[in-house]
């Protein structure tokens, strides 16, 4: 059952690096790419919209957004530029995922702004 797991894992991940590639190919319809974009954008991300820790919610985006994501994203592309992207795909893998601090510090962001509404909403209210 884990091997399964991690081998799921790995070919996800794979996938994600095939966007990456093609999102960048010129052969991809404008509407693939800006998917292809937040996506790839998303799971590089070193922050997840919902942190790991909450129960339950905190592995969605995990286990279900990001495969989704994915999966709709390869769609949208033709088969010849996946073909060439997971070639270049496994070569990428070799040297690790890229970190993407920009997505990450709108996430950061998303979060004070959240918790600043709802400090002055408490405040309003108990005042």
């Amino acid at each position: 059952m884990i091997q399964r797991i991690k081998a799921w894992a790995k070919a996800l991940k794979r996938k994600v690096f095939v966007l990456y590639f093609a999102y960048r190919d010129d052969r991809s319809p404008w509407y693939a790419k800006l998917f292809a974009i937040c996506v790839v954008a998303y799971a590089f991300s070193p922050i997840d919209l919902i942190p790991d820790f909450v129960p339950v919610l905190g592995y969605l985006d995990d286990v279900i957004l990001v495969p989704l994501g994915v999966a709709l994203a390869l769609k949208m592309i033709p088969h010849a530029v996946i073909q060439e992207c997971s070639l270049k795909a496994e070569d990428r893998l070799k040297s690790g995922k890229p970190k993407n601090w920009l997505v990450g510090s709108l996430i950061i962001l998303l979060w004070i702004a959240a918790f600043l509404w709802i400090s002055f909403a408490a405040y309003r209210y108990f005042s």
